[in-house]
């Protein structure tokens, strides 16, 4: 797969094209009629991946927020598979009352649209946005010991080993499709190096392998990451944002440290809360206004920016608006690079 053009370029385009806010689909048949009485029962967060990922770390830092907030229980129900799509599907089939909810990802809402031919779940239809928790760069990270065996100490040095030895070199991701997985094909693309790419049900299960020494490298978000990095088991080549981070500050972005064969080069993610179509405003309205708070604790801020995450908390129809674009840019990626996934 090859995408042979920047993501900020494409970011600039597609924000310059995009149009009206599309218009949230029709309630669910079962949808509740309103939200007076809610919650009386516990609450599911439906996290796409498997555990360990940063779509799992942050849905479990936000549902014991929650929990205090509501009184109920929010409880993280992973449902890995297909890119995201085997637990997006899960919460667009589930009833709008609440009970139900999603932590969304630039995978699930923003690239399978365009990538997969047939998608079970509308990320626009099926869907009412509540709030943008947090976005987050990659980052390029490497077995330890495999770096030095193969004499890697930079994003140089990579590519010099990488074309030495086209199609020898693996690269691990979350699942076909992900931000993960087209972060290392833009890289792929701009440098002319070709690897292996191995999709897991999530980052938990890849970073276990990279770890292990079973993948060689993989764009990983920031904070799943960053406690084997701390740990000296993966060391950070580079983050793919355009910026370098200030949880690793010592690490240049990969702009900086590919020199002009990676000018332009940028890819991040973020994650956020959705619910079924139907579920009544009130809802949705409460739950943005207490993850809104919880983010702008010193101590939750604190524990995100450690992680390098951002945290995000704004309003639906803000998140709405950023899905829209999402969709729009990655769609122009994905037609560009000729990748579908059935």
């Amino acid at each position: 797969m090859a995408l042979a053009f920047t993501l900020s370029a494409l970011g600039a385009l597609a924000l310059a094209a995009a149009g009206a806010l599309l218009a949230p689909g029709t309630a669910h048949a079962q949808a509740a009629p309103a939200g007076g009485g809610w919650p009386a029962k516990p609450v599911r967060i439906v996290v796409p991946f498997a555990p360990g990922g940063t779509t799992d770390i942050l849905a479990r830092a936000m549902a014991p927020e929650l929990s205090r907030a509501f009184g109920q229980p929010f409880i993280v129900d992973n449902r890995a598979g297909a890119g995201g799509n085997v637990g997006a599907e899960v919460v667009a089939k589930s009833p709008g009352d609440g009970y139900t909810l999603l932590m969304g990802t630039v995978g699930t809402h923003g690239i399978n649209r365009a990538l997969y031919t047939k998608l079970p779940y509308d990320p626009i239809k099926d869907f009412v946005p509540i709030t943008l928790v947090a976005a987050v760069p990659n980052v390029m990270v490497m077995n330890t010991d495999r770096a030095k065996a193969m004499g890697v100490h930079n994003v140089q040095d990579f590519i010099r080993v990488a074309k030495a030895s086209p199609g020898k070199m693996n690269m691990a991701s979350s699942g076909n499709g992900t931000s993960i997985h087209l972060a290392g094909e833009l890289f792929k693309s701009m440098t002319g190096t070709f690897m292996l790419h191995l999709p897991y049900r999530g980052s938990g299960p890849a970073l276990m392998d990279l770890v292990g020494g079973n993948a060689d490298v993989m764009f990983d978000n920031l904070p799943s990451s960053m406690a084997q990095i701390k740990a000296g088991k993966l060391v950070a080549l580079a983050v793919t944002s355009a910026e370098r981070s200030s949880a690793l500050p010592d690490v240049p972005t990969v702009e900086q440290a590919g020199g002009p064969t990676l000018k332009g080069y940028e890819a991040s993610s973020w994650f956020g809360l959705l619910a079924p179509a139907g579920t009544p405003p009130d809802i949705v309205n409460r739950i943005q206004q207490e993850v809104a708070k919880s983010l702008a604790t010193p101590a939750m801020k604190e524990r995100l920016l450690a992680q390098g995450a951002i945290p995000g908390g704004n309003t639906p129809a803000d998140f709405a608006r950023h899905i829209d674009n999402e969709h729009r840019k990655w769609a122009q990626v994905v037609k560009a690079s000729g990748a579908k996934v059935d």
